[in-house]
């Protein structure tokens, strides 16, 4: 979710233009009022008597017409003469571009790159930055740029400081809509980080403090497929049963309610709202309905250039084909997702295509071309995985690989396994 969205830089001047833009008309008025009343003293001066006086008179009266119009302007620009507004404004327009095409088909792995190079000098901008009610959009679009970049690396930490910085600056400010963004940024670095009950709270936070803004549907969204998102992950932590089942149907509750309530027509949204629901299908056994959702999603994502939408789609298809014993295809879709994945620079998730296909030639019985392909994903991961290195250690050691003997896929458990390894949150969508 990018709050830029809420002033877009091409379609709406921003407060700091605004400004600027007064500033100059106001100093220009200003000069020209200066150079009348200097012409009109030296004229003045130049005479005797009552005309001096007279001179003298309107020069006065000028001077103070100028002092009270324009005085506010000139004092304001002398105390932002040495602040860092127009960096700010000039950063969060680059940062904002970028963002935008990170994982997209045109600049994808350029924006990787700059990322790559300049995400520690915007984390250190944003923390010397002091709040203020003329910078906070700009200081709030910057960490609306680098979210998606934390999401994707999987970096909880920086993610979540990046959610207590905008929180202070939305407390400093006033800005309630940007604190009930913050609450819901600190829930899904909470929920990275494993701490369901804190990620709840603070989407319990969000909720009520929630803005009836322009970004209100928007951040509704973003909190239901959170929720989604949380309930997947109790999910995870929870035996075959009952408590399970429930918590998937929770999550997919979430996200028929996230589809219905998104704010009009948006590719992105309708992209990540469907992988997610396919991967609720996938927890189901239900590789038929994951798929349902998983072919608009792939046609939507190209509609809207995005190769991470796209590839994420395709590698949870080759999930689904994988579940139908349809091996040939599971494996065409992984090795198609992967090499999207390492067109725009993903590495996490061209590491999970790695795993899959090294995870697949185990299963086969080829153990060295597993063991070479789970290796590479080893080296690209920027997390832990259980189950790269359990199969890692199958590869190595082929005394302990299980007997497989018609060729079938995985049991069922180890593809609730692997399906673990495949959710992540689509940040610069919501």
């Amino acid at each position: 979710m990018s709050e830029a969205e809420e002033k877009p830089p091409d379609k709406e001047e921003s407060p700091y233009q605004t400004r600027g833009f007064r500033f100059v008309i106001g100093t220009v008025a200003s000069a020209l009022l200066t150079g009348l009343a200097s012409e009109m003293l030296n004229q003045s001066l130049d005479s005797g008597g009552w005309v001096q006086w007279i001179g003298l008179g309107v020069t006065v009266l000028l001077g103070a017409i100028t002092v009270i119009q324009y005085g506010p302007a000139i004092r304001r620009s002398w105390q932002h003469s040495g602040d860092s507004a127009p960096e700010l404004h000039a950063t969060a327009e680059e940062a904002e571009q970028w963002m935008i095409a990170l994982g997209s088909h045109a600049g994808g792995m350029a924006a990787a790159e700059w990322y790559a190079m300049n995400e520690e000098w915007l984390r250190e901008l944003l923390m010397a930055e002091k709040p203020h009610v003329d910078t906070i959009d700009d200081f709030a679009r910057i960490c609306d740029a680098l979210e998606p970049w934390y999401v994707r690396r999987a970096d909880p930490d920086a993610l979540l400081q990046l959610s207590d910085l905008l929180s202070a600056a939305a407390e400093v400010c006033a800005r309630r809509d940007l604190a009930e963004l913050a609450a819901a940024r600190a829930a899904t670095a909470y929920r990275m980080l494993g701490d369901l009950d804190t990620a709840s709270t603070r989407l319990g936070i969000s909720d009520n403090i929630a803005t009836h803004s322009r970004t209100a549907a928007a951040l509704t969204t973003r909190r239901q497929v959170e929720r989604a998102l949380l309930s997947l992950a109790r999910a995870d932590r929870s035996p075959a049963g009952n408590d399970r089942d429930e918590a998937v149907l929770n999550a997919r509750d979430r996200l028929d309610d996230a589809r219905l309530k998104r704010p009009g027509p948006d590719l992105a949204a309708d992209v990540a709202i469907a992988v997610n629901l396919a991967v609720v299908h996938l927890y189901q056994q239900d590789a038929e309905g994951a798929l349902d959702q998983l072919r608009p999603a792939v046609a939507r994502a190209i509609a809207a250039h995005d190769l991470s939408g796209q590839a994420h789609a395709l590698e949870l298809m080759g999930v689904a084909a994988w579940m139908q014993d349809n091996q040939h295809e599971a494996v065409g879709r992984w090795e198609h997702a992967g090499h999207l994945y390492a067109e725009i620079d993903e590495r996490e998730g061209h590491a999970r295509c790695l795993q899959h296909l090294g995870s697949a030639e185990v299963v086969a019985g080829h153990l060295s071309a597993g063991l070479e392909l789970l290796e590479q994903s080893a080296m690209l991961r920027t997390s832990e995985s259980q189950i790269l290195t359990m199969y890692l250690e199958v590869a190595r050691q082929p005394a302990q690989l299980p007997v497989v003997a018609d060729d079938r896929p995985p049991t069922v458990g180890r593809l609730k396994r692997l399906l673990r390894s495949l959710r992540r949150f689509v940040g610069g969508a919501l």
